[in-house]
């Protein structure tokens, strides 16, 4: 059971990252935790992606017209394997300028049980959107044995080029 901070009252939450709809018509409501792999359901989704860490979550929630307007940031760290070399590497995930606008009407509402709107959801869909598709433990990493010099394909751009020309320039010949 986790717990967190609300700034406009002193109460103990029940639900990790969740939020009392009573404390948001008083006002903004601002939440300050942890969240495990195992509350957002992290674990195992991508073999070069592991998620060990818990995810650290700031946020301020208040009322807009019919929604709740739920603005901070979030940051977690993960232990990833390059694409590239294989090796292993840390990579930090933050989304430091995070809104979710939760409908509490309409087709798409929130489920709200008891007075509680949980935010686990909205934060693991965001989080995972914003998790690297290729990690890469630095921009010019290269597979070990690789070179571009040995690589037939990559050809400076000038023989490329050229080839390119006299390929069109003898297509440019034929009579049709």
């Amino acid at each position: 059971m986790k717990s967190f901070e609300i700034s406009n009252t002193c109460e103990v939450g029940l639900m990790s990252a969740a939020i009392y709809l009573y404390q948001l018509r008083k006002g903004p409501v601002s939440l300050e935790g942890e969240l495990s792999v195992e509350d957002l359901e992290l674990e195992s989704l991508d073999e070069l992606i592991e998620t060990s860490a818990p995810l650290h979550y700031k946020v301020t929630a208040e009322l807009f017209n019919q929604d709740i307007l739920v603005q901070g940031e979030l940051r977690i760290s993960l232990d990833c394997h390059c694409v590239r070399c294989l090796d292993s590497f840390v990579h930090t995930v933050e989304v430091m300028d995070w809104s979710c606008a939760i409908p509490l009407k309409g087709e798409d509402k929130v489920e709200v049980k008891g007075d509680l709107v949980d935010l686990r959801p909205f934060i693991r869909e965001d989080i995972l959107l914003a998790f690297p598709q290729h990690p890469l433990c630095r921009p010019e990493c290269q597979p070990s044995g690789y070179s571009v010099e040995s690589d037939p394909k990559s050809k400076p751009l000038d023989e490329a080029e050229a080839e390119e020309d006299s390929t069109w320039a003898e297509l440019d010949k034929l009579k049709l």
